[in-house]
């Protein structure tokens, strides 16, 4: 072979490669999200062997799909790394992955039809493959549809495949009659040579694909027979574990125990059929052995190999999970790094997966920031430090998922992302800092609480009862919030809009009640503040909620007209959002108002006894003839009730002067 015959050769195995790649990508486009949906969730059953079965055709599916075992087993150890499979599950889809990475072979094989008869002679690769590009490219330029363009792709890579091929095989074709080219390839009937080519050439190429369709291409040569090419594709099965173990590097311990598996799964492949096949050649001997293969022929061994050591092995699932454990190890994470870890980096090529391990977090950060709402509020009245651990746990959890997820984000979004997807990234992206601010309100909550029990204070029976109401009113709001945000539920998302308004006007209502106390001496000062604390951080938990119930509400019902950043869930003046409004206010509003009511009832009555006591008095007859003794002083005392009708309506004025004053100010706010 000259220069120029080495570098056709290298267009021939880049052109196959392409149409390969193309081919997988496009079709991967025109599934969605859906294969990787599948191989995610759909790999168990009622028992084992249902759900071994169905990891199994899954994965030869979704190879066959992807036109590689290597790009389907890297995409599992993502998922694995991530938490999202177990080890065991995984291993039936790598051996069903194995299986489907032989159907470009199959394809191939058509080349070996030899047939006169005209629809025989359309369906080989060299006549349909100039059809197949010139009816993509035609799709490609004429057509505007996604989807169309993604068949054309399809159509382009399989024609493209060929004629890789057909270009490999025309470079071959001269060493049909050379010599000393038949003299080499007879050594490759010693195995381990075979095996030892097979294996460097599929470790270089990266495509197990590729060394077949290689050794496809050279038996048209005649020169290829079945003892030397039977090594050859046992050594191009272990080669193909190179891509793998390259993506295994960095992973955690489980996903290089699923490495391990696959590594497993083809040595004991290998060893199986070199044991078999040489012990009866070697023995009592194998007639065809020394025929010439085909293009037929290296495809049925090929498939053969991967199908019965998938069939053998995949009752013992389970057990190979357990022995890459014995030799590997487990090992223990803590609830941070176990959730932080399912953001692998392999999973940015899957997208959709990638945001669904996002939303996850986000959950998990919810259920964090709801049990710190939870001890927080509890320690208001009960303090107890030791619980403080337990909080700032939480607390490094939701920042560390904050941290993370939004570096994640970016790198997703840098992806090409479906229109789906990119909904879902600006829902987290404008979501998450509200959820983080949420779990540092309910830091605020504690600090509050720790103040509160070092200073000794404590509220008035109307400032307990006011307290423990927005307490239920704002953990019904965050409940509504996490609930709407885990389920994609926008009828529940339109909930939370007037619930926080409800609560909005508790706290100015509870503030407006403090300084009534503060004025008549039923409140001090220090524990109005711890008051005041309390419900601005109640209510800025209920504003975030409000803000998260905008962005659920604009992806889920793909409004995009919607402005999520000043607009409103729905319309306030709309009868629906009076009535959750006034449910809410009846809820939580009235309650309030209507203690008040009853507190300034009970101080009336108690001040209607006062003259009754006086009564008493008179009858005291020392104190009675005292006061007989100061006619001026009792004549001065007639004139009191003037004084106090005349302070009552100062302090009223005063009052009232007052709130119009806080009115204001608040309207300002």
């Amino acid at each position: 072979m000259d220069i120029m015959s080495i570098l056709q050769l290298l267009g021939g195995v880049g052109l196959f490669l392409y149409g390969m790649s193309l081919m997988g990508s496009s079709l991967e486009k025109l599934a969605g999200s859906g294969l990787e949906r599948i191989l995610e969730k759909l790999t168990t059953g009622k028992n084992k062997a249902t759900g071994y079965i169905k990891g199994w055709g899954l994965g030869a599916g979704v190879a066959a799909i992807f036109q590689s075992s290597a790009a389907t087993t890297i995409m599992l150890i993502g998922f694995v790394n991530a938490g999202i499979m177990k080890v065991a599950q995984a291993m039936p889809v790598i051996m069903g992955a194995n299986v489907g990475s032989t159907a470009t072979a199959q394809i191939l094989r058509l080349g070996d039809l030899g047939s006169d008869n005209i629809f025989v002679q359309l369906i080989k690769p060299t006549s349909f493959a100039p059809i197949l590009v010139g009816i993509g490219a035609f799709i490609f330029l004429f057509s505007k549809k996604k989807q169309a363009k993604n068949v054309s792709g399809i159509l382009v890579g399989l024609g493209v495949l060929f004629y890789g091929m057909t270009t490999m095989e025309s470079v071959f074709a001269p060493l049909r009659d050379s010599a000393a080219f038949q003299k080499a390839f007879v050594s490759f009937n010693n195995p381990l040579i075979g095996i030892l080519v097979g294996l460097i050439i599929t470790a270089i190429i990266q495509s197990s694909n590729a060394s077949i369709g290689i050794l496809q291409a050279l038996s048209a040569t005649g020169s290829v027979t079945y003892i030397s090419a039977f090594p050859i594709i046992i050594g191009v099965n272990l080669g193909k574990c190179m891509t793998t173990i390259l993506g295994g590097i960095g992973g955690n311990k489980k996903s290089k125990r699923l490495v391990l598996g696959y590594i497993l799964f083809n040595l004991f492949g290998a060893i199986m059929f070199c044991v078999i096949i040489y012990s009866i050649y070697y023995s009592v001997g194998i007639g065809f052995f020394g025929n010439t293969i085909n293009r037929s022929g290296i495809a049925n061994i090929h498939f053969l190999f991967n199908f019965l050591t998938s069939i053998f092995l995949l009752p013992f699932s389970q057990k190979l999970s357990n022995l890459t454990a014995k030799i590997i190890g487990e090992e223990d994470v803590s609830k941070s790094d176990k959730e932080l870890a399912t953001l692998d980096e392999m999973l940015l090529n899957t997208p959709t997966i990638a945001l669904e391990q996002c939303k996850n977090i986000i959950s998990s950060m919810a259920d964090a920031i709801y049990e710190n709402y939870h001890l927080s509020t509890g320690l208001i009245y009960n303090y107890d430090p030791d619980k403080f651990v337990a909080l700032e746990e939480n607390e490094s959890f939701i920042d560390r998922c904050e941290s993370a997820l939004s570096s994640y984000i970016v790198k997703i979004n840098s992806k090409r992302l479906s229109k789906d997807d990119r909904l879902v990234v600006a829902e987290i992206l404008n979501s998450l800092s509200d959820f983080e601010r949420m779990g540092d309100h309910c830091m605020n909550i504690y600090f509050v609480a720790q103040d509160k029990n070092e200073q000794n204070i404590h509220f008035s029976p109307a400032g307990h009862f006011e307290v423990d109401t927005i307490i239920n009113a704002v953990d019904n709001i965050m409940k509504t919030t996490f609930e709407s945000f885990k389920n994609d539920n926008s009828s529940t998302a339109l909930r939370i809009e007037p619930m926080a308004e409800a609560i909005d006007r508790l706290k100015e209502i509870i503030k407006a009640h403090h300084v009534e106390r503060l004025q008549t001496g039923d409140c001090g000062i220090a524990g109005g503040i711890s008051l005041v604390d309390l419900v601005t951080s109640f209510e800025r938990i209920a504003s975030h909620c409000a803000n998260i119930s905008l962005h659920i509400v604009k992806r889920v019902d793909n409004n995009k007209g919607f402005d999520e950043m000043h607009g409103h869930t729905n319309d306030s003046h709309s009868e629906e959002y009076k009535a959750l409004y006034h449910y809410y206010e009846t809820l939580y509003v009235t309650p309030v108002i209507n203690e008040k009511q009853a507190l300034q009832t009970d101080n009336l009555k108690s001040e209607e006894k006062k003259p009754d006591s006086k009564k008493s008095d008179d009858k005291k007859p020392d104190n009675k003839k005292s006061d007989d003794k100061k006619p001026d002083n009792k004549k001065s005392d007639d004139k009191k009730p003037d004084n106090k009708k005349s302070g009552d309506k100062k302090q009223i004025d005063k009052k009232i002067k007052d709130k119009k004053t806080d009115d204001k100010s608040g309207k300002n706010k």
